[in-house]
């Protein structure tokens, strides 16, 4: 038989072409939403072979270098509010506790759907606010709790669900009266604190394929700045609009990850078979 050929790093051409694919995607979603691109990069890295707890890790690792490039873009345009995404930061270490802490405590199944429920009232809010790039937070001591707060529940979210935090923080930041850019740059601030010190533990458990994390990082990190120059060539109301449909797909795939533990559904499948 044949060997099959293999590419960088050791990696057969079909994981090498579809890691690069996803670096590109992942990188200008990133860029242009500030986003992390994990519900993207978790599932291929599955596809690739990887285990759900590998890619995780991978794809954690991966943000690293993905982000540091969208912040250098958005920060060199002055979109970029470094004491809230301090206080995100904050929010997202201590939110990670409490959701390791909840998590053999509360059912997965009302967790997913509540999460369903939030995500498309964010999407009614994208599509029925009017953003404005002229506007900043006014950074007062309840607005201050507030970041912090939406940075717990960040945390909170991602410890229980392994979800990403770009979805919750850019319109928080934007109902705090953050402009759709500065939204998309802070965020990408925040989730480097956690990618790191996440990374970091990860690598003391074996868990991050560091050829795969190091390849998807790098086409990220290409690609994010086209992300965030395309953020900045569309109008406010077309970037919120855009984000919307994105949310719509992540939507999807959080329905079907909801059916999966729901009750009534493991039963009508059981069913059919």
């Amino acid at each position: 038989m044949q060997k099959e050929q293999r590419g960088a790093g050791g990696m057969d051409r079909r994981t090498l072409a579809i890691l690069v694919l996803v670096g590109v995607i992942s990188g200008f979603l990133s860029g242009m939403f500030g986003i992390g691109g994990g519900s993207i990069i978790v599932p291929a890295l599955v596809w690739t072979g990887l285990q759900q707890r590998q890619a995780s890790a991978t794809s954690l690792a991966s943000m690293i270098p993905m982000s540091l490039a969208g912040v250098a873009s958005y920060a060199l345009g002055g979109h970029v509010d470094w004491l809230a995404a301090l206080l995100l930061a904050v929010g997202t270490v201590i939110g990670a506790q409490i959701g390791t802490w909840l998590l053999d405590r509360l059912p997965e199944v009302i967790l997913r759907w509540l999460y369903v429920g939030f995500l498309m009232a964010v999407i009614a809010q994208q599509l029925l606010s009017t953003p404005s790039r002229e506007s900043s937070i006014q950074l007062s001591p309840a607005v201050a709790l507030i970041i912090l707060l939406v940075g717990i529940l960040i945390g909170t979210l991602s410890g229980l669900l392994g979800v990403g935090g770009g979805a919750i923080a850019v319109p928080a930041l934007a109902l705090l009266g953050a402009s759709d850019l500065i939204a998309r740059g802070t965020s990408l601030l925040a989730i480097l604190p956690s990618s790191l010190s996440g990374t970091f533990t990860n690598l003391r458990h074996h868990l991050v394929h560091a050829g795969q994390g190091l390849l998807l990082g790098i086409v990220a990190a290409l690609t994010t700045p086209v992300g965030t120059w395309a953020a900045s060539g569309v109008s406010a109301r077309m970037g919120a609009n855009l984000f919307a449909a994105y949310l719509c797909l992540i939507v999807l795939r959080c329905i079907w990850a909801a059916l999966q533990v729901t009750p009534a559904f493991q039963r009508y499948r059981a069913s059919r078979r």
